[in-house]
């Protein structure tokens, strides 16, 4: 994706200063058109109320964990006629849908998620307008041609709460901790915050411009937030990917600004070692169970996202267990070149050893307090049996323990480490029954996690 095609700084993504005593959050769509800027401070002086009692919490959503918004340019050649209208809606009965899906005067439109346009027939639409392709000339992946776009909603939790408005039943992500917050007092733009980013990519070397930017954005967020709270410490919660960028971000700053910025990191459900489910996405596609959708359409576009890469199995995690198996022989997480290659998607074997290793083998503690959590006790994915009829067929699923997406071994893989660190604050809640989704919408796990954000008021604003 063009650096042009993205919002420049922070500053353009966040809201225009409201004009005196009106009441707003940080909820426009970054880059709309005609709204006039203000810098990050002058926004937050006019919008953010200090609280003395609740320190402020941010939220890092997962892989499609937040909205993602696209816009076709002329350079864009559907693949048929089915996919030259820029949005898809169900029947005229669904009234709301389809005033809610049209696009935004300046063309840009929901992509993910928008669950008529994920459907039969629109899938392969959907497929080739989300995916990405690397570009040698910049050593980065980018958007398919003809696509430009974008996060909405930057700061905001409006982007994370239901994935698609309009079929909230389907889509629901984190509205129930977020309301679960509001209960307790906190507000969205004033003392609860969101990260959302383009989930597709990954951080490190070559990173995408998109990457990098999210990174120094939320940086900026963060101190922005501490500053317009009487300098009390932001509180970061995280779900799946989310805890990985969240790490990642972390060990990029120094020690002295986590312990300045940061009161308490909560990662749930981080996959700090990856899961075998990747490893089935990339051999034969994944629908995430909607047996009305073919997963060899989604297999070409979920192959282009580096995350997905990111979330293969790490070998320092699963070690030289058999994790995949054919009738040629077995792939174990130490072998996941040959792996893809083997499947058919060579070109990933580049991607991967550029960029994946350092990700997964910087696994430190941050300096600051943390609580992890997760649960355990469902069947999970530990190993894929292939038959010979190959990768086109999905396999035989040999379960082990794990949230039903991240293997056990995975979500507990710091906790030793992390333990072991001398002045380290930390700590684990481990949950039992509770699937890698319904963690932030079961009543018990989700009082949890509230109760692990209310614990960070004990902790004084620093001087």
């Amino acid at each position: 994706m063009p650096v042009k095609s993205w919002p420049i700084r922070l500053q353009s993504m966040m809201l225009a200063a409201c004009p005196t005593g009106e009441q707003c959050a940080w909820r426009r769509a970054a880059g709309n058109a005609g709204v006039p800027q203000a810098s990050i401070a002058t926004a937050m002086k006019k919008q953010v109320k200090v609280s003395k009692q609740l320190a402020p919490v941010i939220l890092i959503p997962g892989a499609g964990g937040n909205q993602l918004e696209a816009k076709l340019t002329p350079r864009y050649r559907p693949s048929s006629w089915l996919c030259r209208p820029a949005t898809f809606s169900l029947p005229t009965i669904f009234k709301q849908q389809r005033a809610e899906q049209k696009e935004n005067e300046d063309g840009f439109f929901r992509l993910w998620l928008n669950v008529p346009g994920i459907l039969p027939p629109f899938t392969t639409c959907f497929a080739e307008r989300i995916r990405l392709s690397y570009n040698p000339e910049t050593g980065s992946c980018e958007n398919a041609p003809g696509v430009k776009s974008r996060v909405p909603y930057f700061g905001s939790t409006s982007g994370m709460a239901y994935l698609d408005p309009s079929f909230r039943a389907v889509s629901v992500y984190m509205a129930v901790l977020i309301e679960a917050l509001e209960a307790e007092g906190y507000v969205d733009g004033e003392t609860l915050f969101g990260a959302p980013y383009d989930f597709r990519y990954a951080p490190g070397k070559n990173a995408s411009p998109v990457a990098s930017l999210f990174l120094e954005n939320l940086k900026s967020l963060i101190e922005v937030v501490y500053m317009r709270n009487g300098e009390r410490p932001v509180v970061i919660l995280s779900h799946s990917l989310g805890g990985l960028w969240g790490l990642y971000f972390l060990n990029q700053q120094t020690a002295s600004w986590q312990q300045k910025y940061i009161g308490h990191f909560i990662p749930v459900s981080t996959p700090w070692g990856g899961t075998v489910q990747s490893m089935r996405i990339y051999a034969s596609g994944y629908s995430e169970g909607a047996r009305f959708i073919d997963p060899l359409v989604l297999r070409a576009e979920q192959r282009s996202s580096e995350s997905n890469l990111w979330l293969l199995p790490a070998p320092t995690v699963f070690g030289d267990q058999v994790l995949v198996t054919t009738e040629k022989g077995g792939f174990s997480a130490f072998e996941i070149p040959k792996f893809l290659e083997d499947i058919g998607y060579p070109e990933g074997v580049f991607l991967y050893n550029s960029r994946i290793p350092p990700l997964i083998n910087c696994l430190d503690a941050p300096c600051i307090p943390v609580t992890m959590v997760f649960s355990q006790g469902i069947d999970t994915p530990q190993m894929l049996v292939y038959s010979e009829k190959g990768f086109d067929e999905q396999p035989i699923i040999v379960n082990g323990d794990g949230d039903g997406t991240v293997n056990l071994c995975s979500l507990s893989a710091v906790s030793k480490s992390w333990n072991s660190v001398d002045g380290q604050d930390f700590k684990v809640i481990i949950l039992h029954g509770k699937t890698h989704s319904t963690i932030l919408t079961d009543k018990q796990s989700v009082s949890m996690l509230v109760d692990a954000i209310l614990s960070s008021t004990l902790h004084p604003a620093s001087s």
